[in-house]
């Protein structure tokens, strides 16, 4: 038969960057010193956030989430990326497929909500100043990443068993740097309408339903800031949402280019280019965002590193 259903096959086979054999070996380097950066910066601002007393607040609790999900997030995937690099491709089981589709949407929609939950939280800061300690409690926030990770847990399986419940067919070649939606709805066959519903649904339960919660707090922070009088408080203002404000433009702009548009006419050669930002990019950028631009962060760094 011309068609092959590969739900009853063992296993995928990854082939990104194959066709550039020459590039391998600078990519492989290139992408292992991004993870090393990625780990070493992650797992220093976990450590900074829990040492020094004066950042024991709600928004870098928040953040030493963040920092462990992108640690999570990019070992998901780089990892395995460096493998496809350095053996010229790599074969993975249909369950090792499916578990790394899970784990890399459960991080993914948990930094999701751990953005949306801080700009919740520079939105009291800002607007509710006086009632800042009341609400953000360590309850609330404790509450808030439960919540988080539940949401993020639920999500992951819905949109798992709806993937690899799909009639995949043809090929089995992925030319990809690991196992996402896009590649994999490309190689689907019969009838997927109910189970593609199902993704769509949960991709729009996340990423839209996280930007509009974000769009919401920073319109009420721009009307606040707005109404303070002399120009230097608002620069110092907006100054301690700026960090918060540039990962989340640079984090939800890829998902929303990769993941909220129409797969038809779009290469998997441009879906590569995106998702090795997200992917190894953005997690290493996120650090430096709230370290460099930062100074209570600078001051801490500073502190241990004398």
């Amino acid at each position: 038969m011309a068609e092959k259903n590969l739900t009853s096959t063992t296993q995928f086979l990854l082939t990104a960057f194959t066709d550039c054999p020459e590039q391998a070996l600078p990519l492989f380097l290139l992408f292992l010193l991004i993870y090393l950066i990625t780990l070493l910066g992650n797992a220093g601002m976990v450590i900074l956030i829990r040492v020094d007393g004066r950042l024991h607040t709600p928004m870098y609790f928040l953040l030493s989430h963040l920092s462990f999900m992108d640690i999570c997030y990019s070992s998901v995937t780089v990892p395995q990326m460096l493998a496809v690099l350095l053996e010229r491709g790599a074969a993975l089981s249909y369950t090792r497929c499916a578990a790394q589709f899970f784990l890399f949407t459960f991080f993914g929609s948990i930094d999701c909500y751990l953005l949306a939950i801080m700009a919740y939280d520079r939105y009291v800061a800002v607007c509710r100043p006086l009632l800042y300690v009341t609400v953000m409690t360590q309850k609330a926030r404790l509450g808030f990443v439960a919540a988080a990770y539940g949401a993020g847990l639920f999500s992951a399986s819905v949109r798992t068993v709806s993937a690899f419940t799909l009639s995949f067919c043809g090929t089995n070649e992925i030319d990809f740097i690991f196992c996402d939606l896009p590649p994999l709805l490309k190689l689907t066959c019969g009838d997927s309408y109910t189970q593609e519903v199902v993704i769509i649904v949960f991709a729009i339960f996340v990423i839209p339903a996280c930007m509009a919660a974000i769009l919401v707090s920073y319109l009420f922070i721009i009307v606040a800031i707005m109404r303070i009088p002399s120009a230097g408080g608002r620069a110092k203002t907006f100054s301690t949402c700026a960090s918060h404000l540039t990962a989340v433009s640079l984090f939800f702009g890829t998902l929303i280019f990769m993941y909220l548009r129409d797969n038809s006419g779009h290469s998997l050669q441009e879906d590569r280019v995106v998702a090795v930002f997200y992917t190894t990019v953005i997690p290493m950028l996120n650090p430096l965002i709230y370290s460099l631009r930062n100074q209570e962060v600078k001051e801490a760094l500073r502190k241990v590193l004398e």
